[in-house]
């Protein structure tokens, strides 16, 4: 039987790993966000909250994560919902798929939009040949394009997290509802939902804080024409015109605030719901 001791230093490797590669950059950037040619300032913080450009953006990124992150909330719980109808093997191979598809993200996910739905892409010039007005006037370098790509990058992450909470529905349940002369809709709004609720507002935190640190797809499609919380550190820190890392660390760290007020926020949702069950 392997000690404290024994598994202490097993662990080693590993708290090290953390401590490199996450305590030790996060402490590193709150202290930079107080500095200003080595002094201590907060100077950087009455910027952001003088600055409406910056303000602008975390208006963007909030307004875009929350919006996103229901659409694909929503699609998911249909979609989990018509997966417990198939077959076990199916299931299987259908999150199997899921998995591949969650990493495809970043800069090919975007370059693959483009591919498709670009100014010269393959469906816009259907679009265009079959004379399909809306469609075709439709640009993926705008608020609507980026919100579709937000929405695809966050539809496997959703499945992967939800269908473990229809998977926790007993089926055993809706055979005693049903005995009882409930409906399905009745099973569904007194039963299945208020236990699956903590689940779903956690998720919905998990898919918010995804979305608010997304970057390269951003990037990648709109560059610096579309004003994201995520590009501006990216411009301050690479300096498109000259750049103010410390001003990106003050910018990073109230992003971090706020990701992490969301997460507590769902937490104590997640508990009030729970109290009430």
């Amino acid at each position: 039987m392997i000690s404290k001791r024994q598994s202490f230093v097993w662990l080693t490797p590993f708290l090290v790993l953390i401590l490199l590669f996450f305590l030790v950059p996060l402490l590193y950037m709150f202290i930079t966000s107080f500095q200003n040619s080595g002094d201590f300032t907060v100077q950087h913080y009455q910027t952001i909250v003088t600055n409406s450009y910056i303000l602008q953006g975390f208006k963007n990124s909030i307004t875009l994560s929350i919006v996103s992150a229901v659409i694909a909330l929503i699609i998911t719980l249909f979609g989990v919902y018509a997966m417990m109808n198939f077959s076990e093997p199916l299931r299987e191979k259908i999150l199997l798929l899921t998995n591949l598809t969650s990493n495809f993200s970043g800069i090919p996910l975007a370059f693959a939009f483009i591919v498709l739905l670009g100014n010269s892409g393959v469906f816009t010039l259907l679009f265009d040949k079959w004379n399909i007005g809306t469609l075709s006037s439709f640009s993926l370098y705008s608020w609507g394009g980026l919100l579709l790509i937000y929405i695809y990058f966050q539809l496997p992450l959703a499945l992967m997290l939800l269908y473990p909470i229809y998977d926790g529905i007993q089926h055993q349940w809706k055979e005693a509802a049903a005995l009882l002369g409930a409906s399905t809709w009745q099973f569904w709004t007194k039963i299945g939902i208020p236990v699956m609720l903590p689940g779903i507002v956690g998720t919905f935190s998990v898919l918010f804080a995804n979305a608010m640190g997304a970057y390269a797809s951003a990037y990648a499609l709109t560059s610096s024409n579309y004003n994201l919380v995520a590009i501006r550190i990216g411009s301050l820190i690479k300096g498109d015109i000259f750049a103010q890392p410390e001003l990106a660390s003050a910018i990073a760290v109230l992003l971090a605030v706020t990701m992490v007020t969301a997460m507590l926020l769902s937490e104590w949702s997640i508990a009030k719901t729970r109290r009430k069950l």
